[in-house]
Order: structure tokens, then sequence, then C-alpha cells
């Protein structure tokens, strides 16, 4: 008997009960989420910047070509899953950690990927009347950015002179980026800067951040009718959820996660577009500025609902039923079921699978 499966993954660093252990189906079913999309001709709902550095949601301008980075099939792309993106390598004056996806054609690294499995509603949106105003939660972690600022840079490179003028200007009126109180007075200027940046070059955005949603009856497990959906949001995109956030700010006595944000964001894309070098534990790791270090910010439904505002947040055009073309071979029975999703598959929607 063929062993549990999941739609798309032939080619991975995990298989058979790699694929559903703890924090692994967590990014191994929104992978297989996609292959299936994909094989549909369904594009992702897209979360993009423009030359105004507003965000809005399209589900006509990406493909998941274009997140995967490669048109062959995908029993050839090679899914590595909490791996290092190689060609990084060489930015760095220390170690990155990985992110959550990584695909690989022919043993080229194609394009880095994190995955945020989120539910719809969130605790913040589930008590308000209208599904239209339900979201989900987004919590993002520090490697995220760093992430997100190197594939800049590569994406960049060849601007390196011209995108140097325009940050280290502000990068150098800073002469310890640890201490508090300069960051405060200078927070005006890194939040203009970062603005004017994305605004400018808007048109180099990537995909970086896959978000599958899946969609429950209000606070319940039990999956809506609709249930399934992919967001993708790009690094610009991504990015702009920390300045937006810090520009609401008002009367600043202290740094908080979105201007840390913020001033790290600017402190990185000096450090490659002056030294073609990041020191990732210096940015990262040890520029706390009196905040926790474990994650680097995170935003409820209520704000993300802002940035995805798309029919498909509504109604996710995949039905519940299409657990079964995508968990194959009885995977559903190697879930936990302490996990909430994997509870929700595992319990309330097995019916699904009979």
């Amino acid at each position: 008997m063929p062993e549990p499966s999941l739609y798309g993954i032939v080619n991975s660093n995990r298989s058979g009960g790699d694929l559903w252990g703890k924090n692994q189906f967590n990014s191994t079913f929104p992978a297989a989420l996609c292959c299936y999309l994909r094989d549909k001709c369904i594009n992702p709902v897209y979360v993009s910047t423009d030359s105004a550095f507003s965000a809005s949601a399209s589900d006509s301008v990406l493909t998941f070509d274009d997140v995967f980075n490669t048109k062959v099939a995908n029993d050839s792309i090679r899914f590595l899953f909490e791996s290092n993106f190689a060609p990084y390598s060489e930015l760095l004056h220390d170690t990155l950690d990985h992110t959550d996806l990584v695909t690989q054609v022919d043993g080229e690294h194609k394009r880095a990927l994190e995955v945020k499995l989120t539910v719809i509603p969130d605790n913040t949106t589930a008590s308000l009347a209208s599904e239209s105003e339900w979201g989900s939660e987004l919590v993002i972690r520090p490697d995220s950015i760093s992430y997100a600022c190197l594939g800049i840079y590569r994406t960049l490179s060849a601007k390196t002179q011209e995108i140097r003028s325009l940050i280290e200007p502000v990068s150098i009126r800073i002469e310890s980026w640890e201490n508090t109180r300069e960051i405060l007075n200078n927070a005006d200027a890194l939040l203009d800067v970062l603005s004017l940046f994305f605004a400018k070059y808007f048109q180099h955005q990537i995909p970086f951040l896959i978000q599958p949603i899946w969609k429950t009856k209000g606070k319940s497990p039990v999956l809506d009718d609709n249930a399934f959906d992919v967001f993708v949001w790009s690094d610009f995109a991504l990015l702009k959820l920390a300045v937006d956030q810090a520009k609401s700010e008002h009367n600043r006595t202290t740094v908080s996660r979105y201007l840390r944000s913020v001033a790290r964001t600017v402190r990185a894309l000096s450090d490659l577009f002056v030294s073609q070098k990041l020191h990732v534990t210096r940015i990262f790791r040890q520029m706390a500025l009196g905040n926790q270090t474990d994650k680097e910010f995170a935003l409820s439904g209520r704000v993300t609902r802002q940035y995805m505002n798309h029919s498909r947040l509504t109604t996710p055009i995949l039905k519940k039923e299409v657990l079964r073309e995508i968990i194959l071979n009885g995977g559903q029975k190697e879930l936990s079921p302490e996990r909430r999703f994997d509870a929700t598959i595992f319990f309330t929607a097995s019916n699904i699978f009979e």
C-alpha cells in the first residue's frame, strides 16, 4: 500500500513520517496546497505595493510559477523545508538560520520563501458581525526580515551606487544602532527613507511569504464549506507592515517592535548596499532596543484585513472537500490532534476522507 503523502510533494528533503510531525505539517501542507492550485491554474492572491507605497491584493498579477520561480512541473521541483538559501551565503559575515521553504531545480536554488499557515477568523475578529470583517493573525520572526533584505539586495544589486546614495545619508547619522535615544531621534528619517526606497523600486519586489488560510465556522474548529486559499506577500508588502504601524505611533518614548524592525531593515540594507555583506547576529539578535528578540512583530486580523482585502478572504476559493485530494493515502491518520489545524482535520473533517 502506498505510504501517506501530500499532493505535489514528490521530491523533497522530507518523506513519509517527516511530512506530518510538529512544525512540519505547517509547511508541508501549504506547499502541497500551492502545488494543487498551480495544477488547477488558480493564481494566489498577491499582496504587493505600488509607486505610492500603498498595498493592494489581486489574484491576476502573480502565478505559482512566479512564486516557485520556475515553470517546471511540481514533481521536477525539489522542495527543501527548513533549509538555507545557498546563494545568500556569500553575502554574510556570519550564519543565517533556515527559511521555511526553498525551491530547487536541477541543483539550483530558485526561491526562498517564508510560510505562515493561518486561520480565519482570529480571536480579534471572530466576534465581529460580518464575515467580511474577519482576518487572520500574522506573526513575523526576525529571520523573515533578514531574508527579505537579502532578497532585495540580490534583486537590486545592479543599482548599488544609486541605492547607497539614497540610504547612506540617513544611516551614517546613527552612531550606535543599539541606542534607543538615537533611534527615537531619527525615527522620522528612518521611516521616510524606507518609504521612499520602496516607492522608487516597487517594480523589483518579489514573492516572499506564502500565507495559506483555512477558514472555520467562527471560533469553532469546524471547517467552513469554502475552507482553503493562498495569499502571497511580496517582500516590499511584508516590510510595509512595520512601516505603517510605526508611522501610526504618536508621542514615542520607547522603541516599539515596529520601529525596531524599521531600524533593523534600514541598517541591513545599508550594510548590504555599502559593503555587500550582512551581520545577521549583530542586527537581528543583538539589536534589541528594549524588546524581546524571539519575534519581530505580530499583527492581529483587524490589521492584516486591510492589506488582504479581497473577496477570497471572505470566501476562500477551495471547498473543504479538497482535503482528500491533497492529503493522500491515509495521511490524515498521521496527524497529531493536540494541534488546532491537525485536530480540525482529525476530528471534524474526518468524514471527508470516507
